[in-house]
């Protein structure tokens, strides 16, 4: 058992591999690693390793999607003229910050929870925001985060240590521990193949709307904290000795775009 490492091993958990001796250990792993216990029908299988069950799971992965995108397609929110006007003021006001705001259609997981606004009166964007700590397998999600608050202070919640709250701080306690000259923060690429995925470094000095700028954003930003001592598999553009890094302006207009309405699952 990797929980309690006394017992033998029973179960083995469909979404991490972990092996667990009893229904115990199975719920202190799930909540030690903010692990749901669900298989992850998207995990990558090499073609060696490839079955007939791979295959199987691929086909009614498919129709699961066929199914879902039909069942948005039906809904009635998709055709309320308030929905139209609300995403397309979004997206305008996007572009003129110079950021490339995509949106899926309803009935896509992002798309129910995204509760980003934008405030006419102050010009500016409140955003839904997602933080992934990779190294402690834990993830927040802020709501209203206004355009001009700058990345350094978004964060100072999680993992200052003297501002983060208690609870967070010790199960962020790798990342409290560290400088802050260790911590990195890195954003996805969109549009990429899944075979070369590549990442942004972002600047904590700066705000969130000038960290934005010039990036491609499905529904909502989603910004990954690393600590650069620790190793990881996430290759940041211009570091990786293959390809340059790429400045703001001209990034968004090398990624190619997503068509409106595309059905794609970005996480």
């Amino acid at each position: 058992c990797e929980t309690c490492s006394k017992e033998d091993a029973k179960y083995r958990c469909p979404r991490c591999m972990k092996y667990s001796c009893s229904l115990l250990c199975v719920k202190k792993h799930k909540l030690a690693l903010s692990c749901n216990g669900v298989r992850d029908k998207t995990a990558f299988v090499s073609v060696n390793e490839f079955t007939d069950l791979n295959l199987l799971s691929d086909y009614r992965f498919l129709e699961d999607v066929g199914r879902t995108a039909d069942a948005a397609a039906r809904h009635c929110i998709v055709h309320s003229p308030a929905t139209k006007r609300l995403l397309y003021c979004l997206r305008n006001k996007a572009r003129g910050c110079n950021i490339e705001l995509k949106t899926l259609p309803v009935g896509f997981t992002k798309r129910r929870e995204n509760s980003t606004t934008f405030n006419s009166m102050e010009n500016k964007f409140y955003w839904h925001l997602k933080l992934i700590f990779p190294h402690c397998h834990a993830e927040y999600t802020l709501k209203g985060v206004p355009d001009d608050k700058t990345l350094a202070d978004i964060l100072k919640p999680f993992i200052d240590p003297v501002e983060s709250d208690p609870v967070v701080c010790q199960r962020l306690k790798i990342y409290t521990a560290s400088p802050q000259s260790d911590v990195q923060i890195l954003m996805k690429i969109e549009n990429r193949n899944r075979n070369s995925v590549r990442y942004n470094e972002l600047d904590a000095s700066r705000s969130l709307l000038d960290n934005l700028k010039g990036k491609v954003i499905i529904e909502y930003p989603t910004l990954f904290v690393v600590l650069k001592t620790l190793k990881n598999d996430m290759v940041v553009l211009g570091q990786d000795g293959s390809e340059p890094a790429e400045n703001s302006d001209s990034e968004s207009s090398s990624l190619s775009s997503v068509e409106e309405g595309e059905i794609r699952d970005s996480s």
